[in-house]
């Protein structure tokens, strides 16, 4: 890609890429532990909503004092955007509401954003990539997560002239999962509560990482970026290891996939709970297959794992670094105009499912929480029966029963139909036909 050597030359020229984040939590601390050794890369402002807790976390990751005074710290992000010493924004606040809002006065002021925020891309990124583009700035989504890295690899076999049959990631997944809370979450994890305490770990947040509402964001998110399409009853999490992807994730494998052209996302664990041998919990893949039989006798003179027929085979990184790789999107969109995966249209879409059987009256506590959790859709599912995105279902009241398993829908909530991002969501939904 060298975007090293890109850097280089623009440090050799006296111009520093100027950052501003918001957000200063794990992922936004991962990126700015990498600032003190990436000499040209400059976080000249941190948005965050108690700037001390920022400014003890650029401490905390190795700041010296010198850089730490030449940063500001505050808690207005609409005016660190709106600085004329910012040309890449980094959102990472994890609120999708929040995202959207910081990524529109971004695009407005004429600046690249980086969107660590895929709960705000999943709500409404393919119109906020549009606005970007219409803008001259680039729109992306965060190398080291899993969506851009997983858009990589998809770009990869295809540019190679690959037919990619599917791409994903992996994660700890078991069905009772769907129906976890904060209040039971910790011993999914191994953990007790103490423990969880003690490491500072947010049991909402964590918990929608292993409900299943994480995995359907992140995979809705590289749907709309590389035009592989959700299955359509949600994704199936099937018991994978890594030496296994090509035989179990191939055309025709009915229970594992349901079509050529899909994301996936597979387990760690046997229905039974036990490991699977080689598992890919931490890292992404791509399965894909070779266009004729001479490229397939390569494969074989090459030491290529494939499936039993030799033609399909897959490449998977056993692990992402997070924040830590954060560096990766900056550099493209502020010294190449380019992103690290954006979304192209409309083509999967999370819907707030409930995790028992939810009554008139009672308050939806988003992603996460003992309410709902998040399903992977085909969006024009999702359009078709109404579907409430789970980036709108925190602090919505419901106005009529809904059944344990069951879709929660616009008709079920009482929503204030004049918030911003409500708005804009419905805008997406009008200007990009669900694909």
């Amino acid at each position: 890609m060298n975007l090293h050597r890109l850097l280089a030359a623009r440090v050799a020229a006296g111009k520093h890429v100027r950052v501003g984040l918001i957000g200063a939590g794990k992922f936004g601390s991962m990126f700015l532990a990498q600032i003190p050794t990436t000499p040209g890369v400059v976080v000249a402002a941190i948005a965050d909503l108690a700037p001390d807790r920022a400014r003890a976390a650029c401490a905390r990751v190795g700041w010296d004092e010198t850089r730490i005074a030449a940063t500001r710290f505050t808690d207005d992000a609409a005016g660190m955007i709106a600085a004329d010493d910012i040309d890449v924004v980094v959102e990472a606040t994890g609120h999708a509401p929040a995202g959207i809002a910081h990524a529109r006065a971004a695009i407005a002021a004429g600046k690249h954003i980086v969107m660590v925020n895929v709960e705000a891309d999943v709500l409404a990124g393919p119109l906020l990539a549009k606005h970007a583009a219409q803008a001259g700035v680039v729109y992306s989504l965060a190398y080291g997560d899993q969506p851009a890295l997983i858009a990589e690899q998809v770009d990869w076999a295809r540019s190679c002239g690959f037919d990619v049959i599917a791409a994903g990631k992996g994660t700890k997944y078991l069905p009772e999962y769907h129906a976890s809370t904060p209040e039971t979450v910790w011993p999914y994890y191994g953990l007790t509560e103490a423990q969880a305490r003690a490491g500072g770990m947010n049991p909402q947040m964590f918990n929608s990482f292993l409900d299943g509402t994480k995995s359907g964001i992140e995979m809705a998110a590289v749907a709309n970026a590389t035009g592989l399409i959700p299955p359509p009853d949600g994704l199936a999490f099937p018991p994978c290891g890594t030496h296994e992807l090509a035989e179990m994730l191939r055309p025709g494998n009915q229970g594992a996939l349901h079509h050529r052209g899909q994301v996936e996302v597979v387990s760690s664990l046997h229905r039974d709970g036990t490991q699977v041998a080689n598992d890919l919990r931490w890292g992404v893949y791509v399965v894909f297959e070779a266009p004729n039989d001479y490229t397939a006798t390569c494969f074989a003179e090459y030491g290529v794992p494939t499936d039993a027929s030799g033609r399909v085979s897959a490449l998977f990184r056993p692990f992402h670094l997070i924040g830590l790789e954060l560096n990766v999107s900056v550099l493209s969109a502020a010294l190449r105009g380019e992103p690290t995966g954006a979304p192209t249209g409309f083509r999967g879409d999370v819907v707030a499912t409930a995790k028992r059987a939810l009554l008139a009256g009672e308050i939806l506590d988003g992603e996460g929480g003992a309410c709902v959790w998040g399903k992977l859709m085909p969006a024009a599912r999702s359009l078709a029966i109404g579907g409430l995105p789970i980036g709108l279902a925190n602090r919505v009241p419901l106005i009529r029963d809904v059944p344990a398993g069951s879709p929660v829908t616009w008709a079920d909530v009482r929503i204030d139909q004049a918030d911003a991002a409500y708005r804009f969501r419905r805008e997406m939904e009008a200007a990009f036909p669900a694909g």
